[in-house]
């Protein structure tokens, strides 16, 4: 449940602080005010995409904090990404001024993809495009698989119909006339035979190129090595001879003074180390000698290297794999028929396999589609539709196969809203009103399958009044009994139910606007449900009618509350 929600340098609202509370939260005020941008930061803090547009005039950045009650599944949730849990849940979402953002929980940074997907487990929110998405029937099929809880049957068909694509990709990459077989093939020789005569080794290239700069600078490096095996090895007076000579010596020294051991195994070792340092200079001395020749061979591979890199586009071990790739091609192009007629057998197999898995998992919709359509007309039926009928229609996938990436069926939903009319497509049959008691009750329906605590309304009145917006206003209280409900209205039918009524205002200070949020008493409740039914023209006579809807609110939930005991 969301608890409190901090709002500073958010678009008009310079800082709001609201501390909601379990039921039904209701939010009015003018057009204008801010109702939807509280709406919109709660879908910042829940980590929606935004835009420094969000960010108040003048300011350098924007924040938004919410804080949760901390249930089971968030905590599981929190353990899983190494967060600490506290005693509540804290979100946080700073936006700057340049369009950068940031996002925390429990005071840890997280990514906005984390934080949506903590979201999920948080918060519903039906905005003002649900009702569009609800006529767009390629998502009718998504609606379906999310009431039936088909996920896994749902993933047993997608894994066979992965494996239907696959071989016929790859059917499609075996799959050439004769003529772009004959000219691949010719292709693919070629190259085999250029990278086969260069014999290419792995690491050659940079072993080359080593021995190449040493035989480069060989003058220099001769001239050194010579110095240093004189000094070391060269001569009567040279630095081996005068140490083994002082090892001698400090040997002669420790047999009279035992404590000089030491200093003389140094020595000795230290003679020791000469000898074999003067052993490899010596050797790698005798190493350099070369001839032009070589010299010549080494400038000459390496070239054939780097024109090989340049010409295929890749290094030189890549090369090497690209030829075992263009072997492995060859062998592709010259026993094609064969793998095709092999693969052409898998893939009537697997043709089989996917409409049996189709079929069971259309076995699945269609129950569970017979179940939504009684669920749904019931919900509507309360929301004063009484003689709606709706119905999730199936048709088969029109292709050679019989099915798609989503199965075997083509769902759509069908209704009619009055006696005596034909079933037809919701975006031709059904009106705004309409289209937004649809959307409640299939949200009502979904919420029962789902452990978000919170579900967010903003405008769910669009196209609704009267005793429409009566019922509309009846079911978000019902629903509120097990999950926190928070709506935007317009309508006092809807505010009228309310368990927290907030009134969301604007006023002008100094040339700018400034966004105000209070929860009302009664006595205000009755001055804006008084607003609602006839705008500024409030009078007794609309204060005692707003009394009057708020005692029979308050008469529905007491029986209400009657049939949850």
């Amino acid at each position: 449940m969301l608890k409190e929600l901090h709002i500073e340098n958010i678009a008009v609202i310079e800082k709001a602080d609201i501390e909601f509370n379990s039921g039904l939260n209701v939010l009015t005020g003018e057009t204008g005010a801010g109702k939807s941008i509280i709406i919109d930061s709660i879908g910042a803090v829940l980590g929606e995409r935004v835009s420094r547009e969000l960010v108040r005039r003048g300011a350098d950045k924007g924040r938004v904090t919410a804080v949760f009650e901390l249930g089971k599944t968030e905590e599981q949730w929190l353990n899983e990404n190494d967060i600490e849990p506290e005693d509540e849940l804290i979100l946080q979402r700073r936006i700057n001024a340049d369009g950068k953002s940031s996002c925390r929980v429990c005071g840890e940074p997280v990514s906005a993809s984390q934080l949506r997907e903590l979201a999920s487990l948080l918060v519903d929110i039906h905005g003002q495009n649900d009702g569009r998405q609800l006529m767009d029937e390629r998502r009718h099929i998504e609606y379906l698989d999310a009431f039936g809880d088909l996920k896994d049957d749902i993933d047993l068909y997608r894994a066979e119909y992965s494996k239907f694509v696959s071989l016929k990709k790859e059917m499609n990459r075996l799959s050439m006339d004769e003529i772009e077989k004959e000219r691949l093939s010719d292709s693919l020789k070629y190259q085999i035979a250029e990278l086969e005569r260069a014999e290419l080794k792995k690491g050659e290239k940079e072993e080359l190129t080593a021995r190449r700069d040493l035989l480069r600078n060989s003058e220099k490096l001769t001239e050194a090595l010579d110095s240093a095996y004189e000094v070391l090895y060269g001569g009567d007076e040279n630095a081996l001879s005068m140490a083994q000579n002082a090892g001698y010596f400090a040997t002669r020294a420790a047999d009279v003074a035992p404590e000089l051991q030491d200093a003389a195994e140094k020595i000795n070792n230290a003679a020791f180390s000469l000898a074999d340092a003067a052993e490899l200079l010596r050797d790698f001395r005798e190493g350099l000698d070369f001839s032009p020749q070589e010299y010549d061979n080494l400038e000459s591979r390496i070239s054939l290297i780097n024109r090989l890199e340049r010409k295929y586009g890749k290094d030189e071990d890549s090369l090497i794999s690209f030829l075992d790739e263009c072997r492995g091609r060859l062998d592709e192009i010259e026993y094609a028929d064969e793998r095709l007629a092999k693969l052409q057998k898998e893939l009537s197999a697997q043709i089989n396999a996917c409409r049996k898995a189709g079929l069971a998992l259309s076995g699945k919709r269609k129950a569970a589609g017979a179940e939504l359509e009684q669920r749904i007309e019931k919900e509507l039926r309360e929301l004063n539709m009484p003689s709606v009928r709706f119905k999730v229609n199936f048709e088969p996938v029109q292709n050679e196969n019989g099915f798609d990436s989503t199965g075997t069926d083509v769902v759509s939903f069908l209704m009619a809203a009055n006696t005596g009319e034909n079933l037809g497509k919701i975006s031709k049959i059904a009106s705004g009103g309409e289209l937004s008691r649809i959307m409640l009750a299939m949200k009502n329906v979904f919420a029962e399958n789902d452990t978000v605590s919170t579900m967010i309304f903003d405008e769910i009145d669009t196209g609704v009044s009267g005793i429409a917006a009566q019922r509309v206003g009846e079911k978000l209280y019902t629903v509120s009994g097990g999950k926190q409900v928070l709506c935007v209205t317009h309508l006092p039918q809807i505010a009228a139910m309310a368990d927290s009524h907030y009134l969301i205002s604007k006023e002008e200070r100094s040339g700018r606007t400034y966004t105000d949020v209070k929860r009302l008493s009664r006595e205000g409740r009755q001055r804006e449900l008084a607003r609602l039914h006839g705008g500024d023209n409030v009078t007794t006579l609309t204060i005692m009618s707003a009394e009057e809807q708020l005692k029979s609110a308050d008469k529905f939930k007491k029986i209400v509350a009657g049939d949850r005991a």
